[in-house]
């Protein structure tokens, strides 16, 4: 059974590991989300962890920053257990970040798309 969880050691805090992700980290978009990768030694268990930000700059009120990520959160638990299977086959660990950049508030399907496409691109690449 495929569990539709996000816990917090799934959730990437280390500002080491996140600075090292915009130094060598390798990057794509799929619109309105970019994504900034890395293969990583974590320090938990978990074979992703992984950060999401909506640009301060893009979305000035706290509450639309907060619903996108809200929304960006959701769409990646969903799908996130694909991603999982292709890490435990390949026996690696990855740190990702996932980075709003439509200038509008886009609604949730709109990002699960993205989320879906993602997924299948890491798929079909890694």
């Amino acid at each position: 059974m495929v569990a539709y969880t996000f816990r917090k050691e799934e959730k990437l805090c280390s500002q080491k590991i996140i600075g090292e992700l915009f130094l060598t980290g390798a990057s794509f978009l799929c619109y309105p989300l970019k994504v900034v990768w890395k293969f990583e030694q974590l320090p938990s268990q978990v074979p992703v962890q992984v950060v999401f930000s909506v640009p301060k700059r893009l979305f000035k009120k706290a509450h639309d920053r907060n619903l996108l990520k809200r929304r960006m959160r959701e769409a990646y638990r969903l799908h996130k257990h694909e991603l999982y299977e292709l890490m435990h086959q390949n026996e690696r660990q990855i740190a990702m970040m996932i980075v709003y950049i439509a200038k509008e508030e886009l609604e949730f399907v709109e990002i699960e798309k993205a989320t879906t496409k993602i997924v299948s691109r890491f798929k079909n690449n890694v």
